[in-house]
């Protein structure tokens, strides 16, 4: 098990190797380490760990009344995954709480469920929970086609209130809705006395945020759960310099804090902004893409391949402002 409790931490460890002398490749085994072995297991606080590498980012929280669970990774790596979550812990899987529906947050439920044991049946199975969009969602409900899941992947408590409230393993748990941000049924899961907050799909430092205009998803819901869970963290201030303050978990990549998000929120805004302004000029879409309004954060979060390039994020943004005329 790697422990490094923080980004700016491992990020100032890589600057430390550049200084040594040590080449970039050096640097980029370390940073990619995760990519190229076995799950990678992080300690965030005591009793809290968050697990890289079996789909989007999980998180553990772990004390006397078991283990909870947020997200549940994709379905190729559960047995990975369940078999990690036994090396930190023999407590019963509890609880497992699904950010979104996306395939590498519930692609894990049935089988890590199965393996657990809710507190109110005498049966092997955790309690899934989730938005009532999520169920929606994984039920086919909201389409009328056939369900993506199966019923024992399904979360089998839903809310539709902003926020869920549960009090587990000596501390207050808050579930908390973000309608309309990555999708229609997105939540971030607060976790009060370790003071970690997990953001979901909401907040990736791998790239632009991935808004799923076809799911509900729209820019200013993102901005607006982006500036939820600024409002939640707490800065390591006056001691900034110090390790400290809310941690907040993304649905990919490092571990971050307040400020990491304030920036992310500030680039998301700014980018918005910028398209925005081009439509009010009467660009097209196709002009608008062309016009790069994301220069100057390209590098650092876009791409021109994959799931999710930077034309993909700038079409998402203008659909959205279109769509509220």
């Amino acid at each position: 098990m790697f422990t490094y409790p923080r980004a700016a931490g491992l990020a100032r460890l890589l600057t430390m190797v550049a200084a040594l002398g040590l080449g970039g490749a050096a640097q980029l085994a370390f940073a990619q380490q995760n990519q190229t072995g076995d799950l990678e297991v992080l300690e965030v606080v005591p009793n809290f760990y968050m697990i890289a590498g079996a789909g989007g980012n999980i998180a553990v929280q772990i004390g006397p009344d078991g283990v909870v669970l947020v997200n549940a990774g994709a379905a190729n790596r559960t047995d990975k995954l369940l078999a990690a979550i036994r090396k930190l812990t023999p407590e019963p899987i509890r609880y497992i709480i699904n950010t979104n529906a996306d395939p590498d947050n519930v692609g894990g439920n049935a089988i890590l469920a199965k393996a657990g044991q809710a507190f109110t049946r005498n049966v092997g199975l955790a309690t899934v929970l989730s938005t009532e969009s999520v169920l929606d969602r994984m039920s086919a409900s909201v389409s009328g086609k056939q369900a993506a899941y199966p019923v024992d992947a399904w979360p089998i408590e839903t809310f539709i209130t902003k926020v869920k409230s549960m009090y587990l393993n000596r501390e207050g748990i808050q579930v908390i809705s973000a309608p309309t941000a990555h999708s229609d049924g997105d939540a971030m899961v607060f976790f009060r006395r370790s003071d970690v907050l997990v953001a979901g799909d909401v907040l990736d430092t791998t790239r632009f945020p991935v808004i799923d205009i076809e799911k509900g998803g729209s820019i200013q819901g993102e901005i607006d759960a982006l500036n939820r869970i600024i409002e939640i963290a707490i800065p390591s201030i006056p001691l900034v310099w110090q390790d400290g303050g809310t941690y907040v978990i993304p649905g990919r990549g490092r571990i971050c804090d307040q400020a990491d998000v304030v920036e992310y929120r500030d680039m998301v805004t700014i980018v918005r902004d910028v398209v925005q302004d081009l439509m009010k000029q009467g660009m097209t879409l196709d002009q608008i893409k062309k016009a790069n309004p994301a220069n100057g954060y390209r590098k650092r979060y876009g791409t021109d391949s994959g799931p999710w390039t930077t034309d993909m994020f700038i079409e998402a943004i203008y659909k959205s402002l279109t769509a509220k005329k």
